[in-house]
């Protein structure tokens, strides 16, 4: 696999000098100054890929070219907004940027409650409390019906274990962490400078009443339909990144969380350049996911693959686990042995060594994801070795 990493661009605080130095060998980033919606031009997408070439590199995938809401619900103006995103797709394909990280998830595009969550050895990780995220839904959101969205022992954990210890101090921090924090960096519906964040997410919530996974499931496949031919044109594969978590929050309909649903896509558009994001880390989300075996199944139709793991809990929490987890490991080998060359970046990674201090974006730490690489082409050095001696 060509070991890629996320930047974000000339702000990184990570410059592309430091990547190579670590043996990155592509960049995986974003036009994260042009508004969602609008058009990348030729000459923005060229001013990106000339910076990156000139410091050795090459820009493997977009991640991503955002699908505004309008073209998830189907609003109005859904078919200007896909023309636009057809000429930003053309003018990458000219470029020979040829692979394009999206996601389809209504208005969150991912969620965690806590995102410096202690280990044993002193670093911290990404963490999911499914009561937290309840608490959370039920009395700050206020989402009508919320309750029914829950278990009894869930429910039981909101009321024995969240709510004694919430003070306005901590609603704001988990309001900051699930709908500000992991949400703005990324092109995000919520921004840092959003005065009311909780009202705006209602407000995005509500586009998309009376929008359940089947008509979210046409509204994909729309979409895709209409992109193809510019795929085709120029060679550009379209991997979409699966829903994280891989379960259904917030009453939204969610469409990319298992095998029944990633096959479902792929059925409904089959040209090869519909194809998966595989998010070991995502799909782990989900203790009923089969990760290794999903990674045999669908590799063939992988154009980009996010090399991290979950470990899940019973009462559905997870936390972000090690890179060296036997099923990630199993992930790796399976694309190292049938996806050779496909773009793969390490992904939410501890924090450590200071990294807490240096204000990274959530998940994104220099130092965790540099010991995560190291870890992976470890892996990958192994497996190319011993197909070798076969």
């Amino acid at each position: 696999m060509e070991k890629t990493w996320r930047w974000f661009g000339p702000n990184d605080k990570i410059t592309l000098d430091m990547l190579r130095q670590i043996g990155v060998e592509g960049i995986v980033t974003a036009l994260h100054h042009i508004p969602n919606g609008e058009v990348w031009t030729a000459e923005e997408v060229n001013k990106m890929k000339d910076l990156i070439e000139s410091h050795g590199l090459r820009w493997s995938v977009v991640e991503s070219l955002p699908v505004c809401e309008a073209i998830k619900y189907a609003g109005p103006e859904r078919d200007q907004l896909i023309e636009n995103y057809k000429e930003s797709l053309a003018n990458l394909g000219r470029a020979g940027v040829k692979t394009v990280c999206y996601n389809f998830m209504p208005v969150l595009d991912w969620a965690r409650t806590d995102l410096e969550y202690p280990n044993p050895d002193g670093t911290s990780n990404l963490y999911f409390n499914l009561a937290e995220f309840a608490y959370f839904d039920i009395h700050i959101l206020k989402r009508p019906g919320a309750e029914a969205s829950y278990d009894a022992e869930t429910l039981r954990r909101v009321a024995e274990e969240v709510a004694p210890r919430m003070d306005a101090e901590a609603e704001a921090r988990l309001v900051d962490t699930i709908i500000v924090k992991t949400q703005g960096f990324v092109n995000g519906n919520i921004s840092e400078q959003d005065l009311n964040p909780v009202e705006k997410f209602r407000s995005l919530l509500d586009l998309y009443k009376g929008i359940d996974a089947e008509k979210l499931r046409e509204n994909m496949a729309y979409f895709l339909r209409a992109i193809m031919p510019v795929c085709d044109e120029w060679d550009i594969n379209m991997c979409v990144h699966p829903d994280d978590p891989a379960m259904q929050i917030l009453g939204l309909p969610r469409i990319v969380t298992c095998d029944a649903d990633i096959q479902a896509f792929l059925d409904a558009v089959p040209n090869p350049h519909n194809g998966l994001t595989f998010c070991a880390g995502s799909l782990s989300s989900n203790a009923a996911n089969d990760v290794p075996a999903l990674a045999k199944k669908y590799a063939g139709r992988t154009h980009f693959v996010h090399a991290r793991i979950c470990a899940p809990k019973p009462n559905g929490d997870f936390k972000e686990a090690s890179h060296l987890d036997p099923r990630l490991i199993e992930v790796v080998r399976t694309f190292e042995k049938e996806r050779p060359g496909v773009p793969m970046r390490v992904d939410h990674a501890p924090l450590m060594l200071g990294d807490e201090k240096m204000g990274y974006n959530a998940g994104y730490s220099f130092h965790g994801r540099m010991l995560a690489l190291g870890m992976v082409s470890g892996m990958m050095a192994a497996i190319q070795h011993s197909q070798s001696d076969c």
